[in-house]
């Protein structure tokens, strides 16, 4: 059975930060969102949940993530220091819109029924309650990693991707945006209005970096022509990022797809780097020449390929490509196209880690 080989350079956030400013690193940091609860087991020996909860899997939705707090920040740390992730990451990813269900609870809105503005009667917007109960577990995380020299992420913000996956629809979600922007603009506006208060208290309470996250791209381009997505979605969101830019936070950002015409938008609203570079829509090589001096670039070994259907010899081959072309001149924080699920070979996701080590010494 491959296990995780000795490295150089333990984990430390200050390698992290100083490739999300485009300094110079002992080493090309790796970083992941999600690795599910099967590779955790097997590499605490114990279980532990995933690494975005216990008792839920919030990257599978709203309805996944009720009821879930994140993986205890113990065991993240001891994982940290296993793979040699520089970061723990917490979340508050879906805006918490809730309306009292048939069996007369209350819970988040997942059978996209809103479709008009009589609808908006039925929703529960966020709360106080909401806001404080994620900065539980932001102090949490915060007060546990201190000492650690491990740093912490905050993951969160789909207000787009919320409204669209589980609120609306996403077909007439993309027709409100051309017939009823107003009211597309006002749950918007009231999603933000929930995570920009989340934001002030996150970056009180210590966060390191602000990770935001909205899908807003398939793999051929933006969902919603590039001049309308701006007007409807930037100024929204320009005030989640505002408290972190203002600490001096730095920010990073995250969208499946093809993400090319909302790069310049993101860069004015002051995000350091993009996650996860979708190889579906992005080839690595051409943002490393286009983006490489702007931005840092995270991800892109693709969990199809060489991940689930590769061989550990294809695995360790892509990583020495990847490192290739995007080591030179640093700003890139190697990892995988989107997260490490169960469905990887264990040896395999093991090899990336390993061979990530071996190539990414400077």
């Amino acid at each position: 059975m491959l296990k995780i080989e000795p490295f150089a350079g333990p984990p430390h956030k200050d390698r992290f930060l100083a490739a999300l400013r485009g300094e110079r690193t002992d080493r090309v940091p790796h970083f992941e969102v999600l690795i599910e609860d099967q590779h955790v087991e097997k590499l605490l020996g114990r279980p532990a949940g995933n690494t975005l909860g216990v008792g839920g899997d919030p990257a599978k939705g709203a309805a996944a993530a009720e009821g879930t707090r994140p993986m205890y920040p113990k065991d993240y740390i001891e994982l940290c220091r296993l793979i040699g992730q520089d970061v723990i990451v917490l979340e508050a990813i879906w805006t918490p819109i809730k309306h009292r269900r048939e069996d007369g609870r209350i819970g988040p809105i997942v059978n996209r029924s809103i479709k008009t503005r009589a609808d908006l009667d039925r929703i529960i917007w966020p709360s106080k309650a909401d806001v404080e109960e994620r900065l539980q577990y932001v102090r949490e995380y915060v007060a546990a990693a201190k000492g650690t020299d491990i740093g912490v992420v905050f993951l969160c913000a789909s207000i787009f991707q919320t409204l669209y996956e589980f609120v609306i629809g996403l077909h007439d979600c993309m027709l409100m945006v051309m017939e009823d922007r107003d009211l597309l603009e006002e749950m918007m506006s009231r999603s933000a209005d929930y995570f920009s208060e989340l934001s002030r208290g996150v970056v009180a309470a210590g966060i390191d970096v602000l990770f935001a996250a909205d899908d807003f791209a398939f793999k051929t381009g933006l969902f919603v022509r590039p001049k309308v997505f701006e007007q409807v979605w930037k100024h929204h969101y320009d005030r989640i990022f505002a408290p972190a830019r203002e600490a001096g936070v730095p920010i990073m950002f995250h969208s499946d797809g093809k993400i090319d015409d909302g790069i310049e938008m993101l860069l004015e609203m002051g995000v350091k780097a993009i996650h996860p570079m979708d190889p579906s829509g992005i080839d690595y090589r051409d943002y490393k020449k286009r983006y490489g001096s702007s931005l840092t670039l995270f991800g892109n070994i693709d969990i199809t390929w060489p991940l689930v259907e590769g061989s550990v010899a294809d695995v360790e081959r892509d990583v020495r490509d990847h490192m290739d072309a995007l080591k030179p001149g640093g700003r890139w924080v190697a990892g995988s196209s989107h997260s490490i699920v169960n469905y990887i070979p264990h040896e395999n996701f093991i090899t990336m880690v390993n061979a990530i080590h071996k190539y990414g010494a400077y």
